[in-house]
């Protein structure tokens, strides 16, 4: 082999090389990932569906706050939330009659505060940052780097959390689906995603996913890439707007390195 040939390949592989050790970086990068609002207001929503045109201030709704108390599935299947904000019809006659945030074990007057007139500005005050300063009973939890910068994995596991995962609708006992999924990435040099159901049917019903989000039927998902997952599709519903975000490269693909 000549030195030039042996000097290209060496350069060759030395990029190769520094391109995989940097994935994380480039990926950041390369990819248009949205800015990140401050930990304390990540997750944070407001519900402005009609509010505005009734001359009422949207209504901020925190998933951090939530989260502690109820899984995913408590909203987003028994008190029938749609996965995507602004969607639902809810509405302030709904609330009063028992259904969405006014169901028994919610905001009923009970459990937590309800809807009589002192409590309005609670939720109708059209500021994300609303109640940031509970931010803090946070703290005890283990740490992420991005998203709230809270582990709500690692704090589930260790009991820190303890959510409940239902109102008045048990979950069938008999499903326990465990089996992971390993997405081969289309860029070359980049390790796979896998896709671990356990965690995921914990705090959700099936139905939250399937078939509206992914096909249930094997490899006819179409379309699905990252450029999707950005756009708010696919795993993007949830891993760009209250789940840990996608800057959180690792998470996904874990063989990356740091």
């Amino acid at each position: 082999m000549s030195y030039k040939a042996g000097s290209t390949k060496f350069t060759g592989l030395l990029f190769c090389a520094l391109l995989f050790l940097s994935q994380p970086t480039i990926a950041t990068e390369f990819w248009d990932i949205p800015p990140l609002p401050p930990a304390d207001e990540y997750g944070n929503i407001l519900i402005n569906r009609t509010s505005n045109s009734k001359g009422i201030k949207p209504a901020t709704f925190s998933h951090w706050i939530h989260r502690r108390k109820f899984t995913c599935r408590v909203c987003h299947f028994e008190l029938e939330f749609n996965m995507k904000a602004n969607t639902t019809e809810i509405t302030e006659a709904a609330n009063r009659e028992g259904k969405y945030c006014g169901t028994s074990g919610c905001h009923d007057g009970k459990a937590s505060f309800g809807h009589k007139k002192p409590d309005c500005e609670k939720c109708h005050n059209g500021d994300k940052s609303y109640k940031k300063e509970r931010f803090s009973e946070l703290s005890r939890l283990p740490a992420a780097r991005f998203g709230n910068k809270i582990d709500w994995g690692k704090a589930l596991n260790k009991g820190l959390t303890t959510p409940a995962k239902y109102l008045s609708i048990k979950p069938d006992a008999d499903i326990s689906f465990k089996e992971t999924l390993v997405l081969e990435s289309e860029w070359e040099g980049t390790p796979p995603a896998i896709f671990p159901h356990r965690p995921h049917t914990w705090l959700l019903d099936c139905s939250n996913c399937h078939p509206d989000i992914f096909n249930i039927k094997k490899k006819t998902t179409k379309h699905f890439s990252m450029i999707a997952n950005l756009g708010g599709e696919f795993c993007g519903v949830c891993h760009s707007k209250v789940a840990f975000p996608m800057n959180d490269c690792k998470r996904c693909h874990p063989a990356m390195s740091d």
